[in-house]
């Protein structure tokens, strides 16, 4: 698919195209040209919408978080979730789990079948059925299972030379911080760099991100590549996030949604470029088929691509005029002749609405008191019967 036009200077009304030439960004053995990294997100980074974004500009493309458990099990769906196309240069997947010695195994099974050429460790979920048994975001409040796990994993990594690193959030709440000493325990255990989401469990992914927190982090780290994310929505903030942070990259997650010709904004800039892809409503609509297309071969099943399609259409129209009906029946979408002549309907020529398509996307809930385990914020240190529990409740379910 050719990329969109790019008129050079393009930028957000009234502003001048910011730029920023920044080196790449190397993790381990691996020089990860453009310091990007696609966030794992359940249900939309599979190998559909990474290849969308990868044809747009360069990055790290990680695939949809997987649980230990599920992938240590074999499960077919979570062997699915971690394939990669032939043409992804570095292979990227995220693991989820609780319990050290499955998380390890897990690593050990990626790196000795040769499934993997780089590995995530997620403790930045704040979804409710994943804190509540003491994982993502509520799991670096116990350092020493913390420490286990992240010690485990990069030693198990090693074996094939494959870097690890660690995605987290600030903490469980404003009262429970973790990330700086989150932070030092990973850098010590060798991971290959440290995500930091400038949120708290407690925020999901409300209010502003605190971009602060993430500048010291990387102060902290001065010796470890360190990756911001929170509030990237478009190259103009990925560049005051460099700029304000001094971080070595950053990781999109919700701003890429609907817009995957994002990293061709992202890349122009690190690459100190004013260019920006500024999409009319024809392109927008060859760019929602493509990937419906890319998901019927994803699923092998056009019903269920285009199933789950359908939750694009808001992100990808976002600003655009397309009529409420129009809207209600791309929503209803069951086959690809249908969407062609949905699309059809739309006026091609209609030009890009600038900021009415830019922003904020994706739900960002409200703040809510974190589900955790019983007792857990009593000690920084797990019990007997903490470890029993949450070994016996590891998810055995991908997807976050």
């Amino acid at each position: 698919m050719p990329k969109f036009p790019a008129p050079e200077g393009s930028a957000p009304e009234g502003s001048a195209p910011a730029r920023l030439e920044l080196p790449p960004l190397q993790l381990g053995r691996l020089t990860i040209e453009t310091p990007v990294v696609l966030a794992p997100m359940a249900g939309i980074t599979n190998t559909a919408f990474r290849r969308l974004c990868r044809e747009f500009g360069g990055g790290l493309y990680v695939a949809e978080m997987v649980t230990s458990r599920a992938l240590v099990e074999r499960h077919p769906e979570s062997l699915r979730m971690i394939s990669h196309d032939d043409d992804e240069k570095v292979r990227s997947v995220q693991l989820y789990g609780v319990d050290p010695v499955t998380v390890g195994r897990a690593v050990r099974m990626l790196v000795e079948e040769d499934r993997a050429d780089h590995i995530d460790l997620n403790f930045g979920c704040p979804v409710p059925k994943v804190t509540k048994r003491g994982g993502g975001s509520a799991l670096p409040w116990k350092t020493d299972l913390f420490t286990s796990i992240v010690t485990t994993a990069v030693r198990e990594a090693e074996r094939g030379g494959v870097p690890l690193t660690v995605k987290m959030r600030k903490g469980i709440d404003d009262d429970h911080l973790t990330y700086l000493e989150a932070g030092r325990i990973a850098r010590d255990a060798g991971v290959a760099a440290v995500a930091l989401h400038g949120r708290t469990c407690a925020q999901f992914y409300s209010g502003t991100a605190d971009w602060d927190a993430i500048a010291r982090l990387r102060e902290a780290l001065p010796d470890v590549p360190v990756l911001g994310n929170g509030d990237i929505w478009s190259a103009e903030d990925a560049i005051r996030m460099v700029r304000q942070t001094g971080v070595d990259g950053v990781v999109v997650g919700r701003g890429c949604q609907g817009r995957p010709w994002l990293f061709g904004d992202l890349q122009a800039a690190f690459e100190g470029r004013g260019d920006r892809i500024r999409p009319g409503l024809g392109e927008v609509a060859a760019a929602f088929y493509r990937h419906a297309e890319l998901l019927v071969d994803y699923f092998e099943d056009e019903d269920k691509a285009l199933r789950d399609v359908r939750k694009h259409v808001a992100w990808y129209f976002k600003g655009y005029t397309v009529g409420g009906e129009l809207r209600a029946k791309l929503a209803q979408v069951s086959t690809l002749e249908v969407l062609r002549d949905l699309l059809a309907e739309l006026d091609g020529e209609a030009p890009y609405p600038g900021a009415d398509a830019e922003g904020p996307r994706g739900r960002a809930g409200s703040p809510k008191r974190p589900a955790l385990p019983d007792r857990w914020l009593e000690s920084r240190s797990m019990d007997h019967d903490q470890t029993r529990e949450i070994a016996a409740a590891e998810l055995d379910v991908s997807g976050g």
